[in-house]
């Protein structure tokens, strides 16, 4: 079975969601157990961010269910402290970490990216957090390790949508060493300056600007290194729609919309759709990455 985007009322006019002091002490931790705030990234898009409504209730979150307004209505039964991810496989320092203990000693940062949606709709969202790269640097990637594999938590007691349906948790990302360790790739950990919201991913997530978003990982338990092409969530369910790379690319339509144009979120009912960038508008970044691939075939 696949699952058809919504373009229902959850595109028009979300609930209004505002955080709660529960939820904003909970994730404190991944932000104070990083090193000092160093300011906005050379990295970050000098285009306006989407408010923190606009960015905390519309999301897909299938975990907490299939309406846009699901994960702002629903995640706060989600616990994330205390947390822990286990690093395993082509690894020189495996283990199970402590959210702080994984984070320990990188830089924290402000990362403002567009965010693209496979369903051709599109935000700027104001991330903290790090890179990735030093994260993997930390944990010692072993010279034979060419992917990186993630999971996301699984607790049917705390996230309804994982009772039933027909996606097989975990839910399971993976990136090539080579965009892992590209500067952009990045652990956010925070938004707005405050702590990274429950339905937004917390307490840690990827994020991957140059890719549709599905590829973004939320609430992470795992990272593996490993010498195969790690198992992906979406590419399992419907393969002739979702490939492993999910670079944005607006020559290569889905395979039932145009990826050509998005509509950005807090627009307007009315507002217009906007031609979409090729790798979301970080090519000068990425592109080098895929010389020699096929982009029509590596989707």
């Amino acid at each position: 079975m696949t699952f058809t985007p919504e373009y229902t009322r959850d595109d028009v006019t979300p609930q209004r969601f505002f955080l709660n002091r529960r939820q904003l002490i909970a994730g404190s931790a991944a932000l104070m157990a990083a090193p000092a705030f160093a300011g906005t990234s050379p990295y970050s898009t000098d285009e306006p961010p989407n408010s923190l409504e606009d960015i905390t209730t519309y999301n897909n979150y299938y975990e907490f269910g299939y309406d846009k307004t699901d994960p702002a209505e629903y995640a706060s039964a989600l616990t994330i402290d205390p947390w822990s991810v286990t690093v395993d496989g082509l690894v020189d320092n495996p283990g199970k970490y402590s959210l702080a203990d994984l984070i320990a000693g990188q830089p924290i940062e402000e990362r403002i990216y567009r965010f693209r949606c496979v369903e051709a709709w599109s935000m700027v969202v104001p991330w903290q957090g790090f890179q990735l790269s030093g994260l993997l640097q930390k944990l010692g990637v072993k010279p034979e390790a060419k992917y990186v594999a993630f999971e996301t938590v699984v607790r049917p007691s705390e996230m309804r949508g994982q009772n039933g349906g027909s996606i097989e948790w975990p839910y399971r990302e993976g990136l090539r060493i080579d965009e892992a360790m590209n500067p952009l790739a990045f652990m956010a950990t925070g938004l707005y300056g405050q702590p990274l919201p429950k339905q937004s991913g917390a307490p840690i997530r990827l994020v991957v600007p140059w890719k549709y978003g599905f590829k973004s990982a939320k609430a992470l338990v795992r990272i593996s290194l490993t010498d195969q092409e790690p198992v992906t969530t979406w590419k399992t369910l419907a393969p002739n729609e979702y490939g492993f790379y999910a670079n944005v690319n607006p020559e290569v339509d889905h395979p039932r919309w145009s990826q050509a144009t998005e509509r950005r979120i807090g627009g307007g009912l009315f507002a217009g759709r906007i031609d979409t960038q090729m790798f979301n508008g970080y090519g000068d970044q990425v592109a080098s990455l895929y010389s020699g691939q096929d982009l029509a075939k590596d989707y």
